[in-house]
């Protein structure tokens, strides 16, 4: 049996992923600083440099985002005095939510495609829109999504 709910948001603290994730990334710094990331940063004053941020609201998102193991400090091999800000595992994972993000934006705020523009290493044509794929890889739409208890989920 299917039944059609509503998300329940006064009881989401508890059991919804959402403000866990958005704790973890923060505000739009960490998302910048992301970004830096996935474009080949790694060190403290880049970051400083290629944002424009305030020294103390990069240490402070740096650690952040290091807390919640999106980051990795580590020292540079070569000069031990250095530190580096790598994307761990969990980090990486980020990138399909950065994409989502940055079409998104390019649709809705600037309208305007943003440049340059993601494309496949295999053979340099731009990546698809980000989408909510079912099962056996339909793209999905507002209408075609439900929420449904854990019982009424039907598994392989």
């Amino acid at each position: 049996m299917t039944t059609t709910l509503r998300e329940p948001l006064r009881e989401l603290a508890n059991r919804c992923s959402l403000p866990a994730a958005l704790e973890a990334m923060g505000e739009r710094w960490s998302f910048l600083i992301l970004r830096g990331s996935f474009n080949g940063l790694s060190h403290f004053e880049e970051f400083q440099s290629e944002l424009g941020i305030a020294r103390n609201i990069l240490a402070n998102r740096l650690s952040r985002l290091v807390g919640h193991g999106i980051l990795e400090r580590r020292a540079v091999e070569s000069d031990r005095r250095k530190i580096e800000y790598r994307l761990t595992e969990k980090g990486y994972a980020l990138l399909p939510t950065m994409v989502a993000l940055r079409q998104w934006g390019e649709r809705w705020e600037t309208g305007v495609p943003a440049n340059p523009i993601l494309v496949d290493t295999r053979d340099r044509r731009p990546v698809q829109p980000v989408a909510v794929l079912s099962h056996d890889g339909r793209a999905l739409g507002k209408g075609d999504l439900v929420w449904a208890l854990e019982e009424d989920i039907v598994r392989d």
